[in-house]
C-alpha cells in the first residue's frame, strides 16, 4: 500500500508540474492576445473631413480590460466615409438599408432605411463626421412645448394622468422634462417616487401617479403580482389574418444598439401580449394589446417582429416607418384603489 502511495505521490507531483507550465503558458498567450489586440486597435485608423485621424483606442477611451466592441468601424458608413476622406472627396448625403430577409432576433424589414448603431457606429461617426454640416438627428430631436398632460383621475392619495406621446416618463440622459419632473411640480405636497410605471417616450395614454410612498409600495405590488390590467390600442402597418392570439417572443435589450430591444431565446426575459384585432381599414388593423408582462418596447418588438405579427405599428422609428407619431396609446388601466379597497377602471381614448 505504501507503495502504490509513494508512485502516486510522484506521479501528482510531475502533473502539479505539468499543469502550473500550462497555466502559465495560458497566461502568456491570454497576455499576448490582449496587447497584439491593443495594437490591431491603435493602427485601425479613422479619417473625417479635416483630415484628422482617430484609432480605435482613441475614439472608444478603452483599455485592455474594456476593448472595443466586436466588430466596430466595420459597417458600411465608416467604410464608406473612410474611402471618401482618404481620395480628397465630400461626402453630401448617405442612407443604410436592410435588403432581404429579416434576422431572427433583431427587426428588419426589407428596403427599409435604419439608422447607424449607437453602441459601434456612433462613436466612429461622431469622429468621422466632425467638421461637416448635417441634418439634426429626427429621431432625438426633443421639445416639450404643447406637450400637456391631462389629470384623468385624482384624490388625496393618487391620480391617474393622460400621457401625450414626445414626453418623457422620467429624465433622460440629456432631457429633464418629463411626466416626473412635471409631477413634482404639479403635486408639490406629494412625497415617494411618483411614477409608479412608465411608458415609452412615443407612447400616449394613461399613466398612474402616487402621492406617497406608501401607496407607491401598494400600487407597485398590484403591477408585480399582474393584478394591474391595461389595454392598449395601436393601428398596425397591414391587415392580420388572424383576429385575436398571443405573443410569446422573449426580450432583451440591444448591446449594440440601445435602447432597440431583440428576441432572445437564450438571454430574454419572458415577453407575452394578447391582442384582438378591432377593426380592418385601409390596409391597415386597428388592434387592442393586452400585455401580460411589461418589457421595454414590448408591443413595439411584438407587433414588427417576423415571429409576432409581422407588421409594425404606424409610426414607430425603431421597428418600423417613421409618420407625425407612433400609433400607440396607453386607452385603459384597472387597479384595486389601496385605500378605498374598490377596483378603478379609467379609459382615454386615442387621438388617431
Amino acid at each position: 500500500m505504501a507503495k502504490w502511495e509513494e508512485q502516486i505521490g510522484v506521479l501528482q507531483t510531475e502533473f502539479d508540474k505539468l499543469m502550473n507550465q500550462l497555466t502559465a503558458l495560458r497566461e502568456k498567450r491570454k497576455n499576448l492576445s490582449a496587447a497584439l489586440q491593443q495594437e490591431i486597435f491603435d493602427n485601425y485608423q479613422f479619417l473625417n473631413i479635416e483630415g484628422e485621424t482617430k484609432s480605435l483606442n482613441d475614439i472608444f477611451e478603452v483599455s485592455a480590460t474594456n476593448p472595443p466592441p466586436a466588430g466596430a468601424g466595420d459597417c458600411a458608413a465608416p467604410k464608406l466615409l473612410q474611402y471618401a476622406f482618404q481620395h480628397k472627396l465630400k461626402p453630401i448625403a448617405m442612407a443604410e438599408f436592410w435588403w432581404g430577409a429579416s434576422l431572427k432576433t433583431k427587426v428588419r424589414k426589407h428596403g427599409q432605411f435604419y439608422p447607424a448603431c449607437t453602441g459601434k457606429c456612433k462613436p466612429i461617426l461622431a469622429h468621422m463626421l466632425q467638421g461637416m454640416e448635417v441634418d439634426p438627428n429626427p429621431i432625438i430631436e426633443y421639445s416639450g412645448e404643447g406637450l400637456h398632460i391631462e389629470v384623468v383621475y385624482e384624490d388625496e392619495h393618487l391620480a391617474v394622468i393622460n400621457k401625450p406621446a414626445g414626453l418623457l416618463s422620467v429624465p433622460g440622459k440629456n432631457v429633464v422634462d418629463s411626466v416626473a419632473s412635471r409631477m413634482k411640480q404639479m403635486f408639490p405636497e406629494a412625497t415617494g417616487p411618483l411614477i409608479v410605471h412608465r411608458l415609452d417616450q412615443a407612447t400616449s395614454g394613461v399613466m398612474l401617479i402616487a402621492k406617497s410612498e406608501e401607496i407607491y409600495k401598494v400600487l407597485q405590488k398590484q403591477f408585480v403580482s399582474r393584478k394591474v390590467k391595461k389595454r392598449y390600442v395601436a393601428l398596425l402597418e397591414s391587415e392580420l389574418e388572424q383576429e385575436e392570439g398571443f405573443v410569446n417572443l422573449p426580450l432583451r435589450v440591444d448591446l449594440d444598439n440601445r435602447p432597440n430591444q431583440m428576441v432572445c431565446y437564450e438571454y430574454g426575459k419572458p415577453a407575452y401580449t394578447e391582442y384582438k384585432v378591432v377593426e380592418k381599414l385601409g390596409g391597415k388593423t386597428r388592434i387592442h394589446f393586452h400585455p401580460v408582462t411589461g418589457r421595454t418596447h414590448q408591443l413595439r418588438v411584438h407587433a414588427a417582429h417576423p415571429s409576432g405579427l409581422n407588421s409594425p405599428i404606424v409610426g414607430d422609428t425603431l421597428y418600423g416607418n417613421r409618420a407625425k407619431r407612433l400609433h400607440l396609446h396607453a386607452e385603459s388601466i384597472e387597479f384595486s384603489h389601496p385605500v378605498i379597497k374598490q377596483v378603478m377602471k379609467v379609459e382615454v381614448g386615442a387621438g388617431f
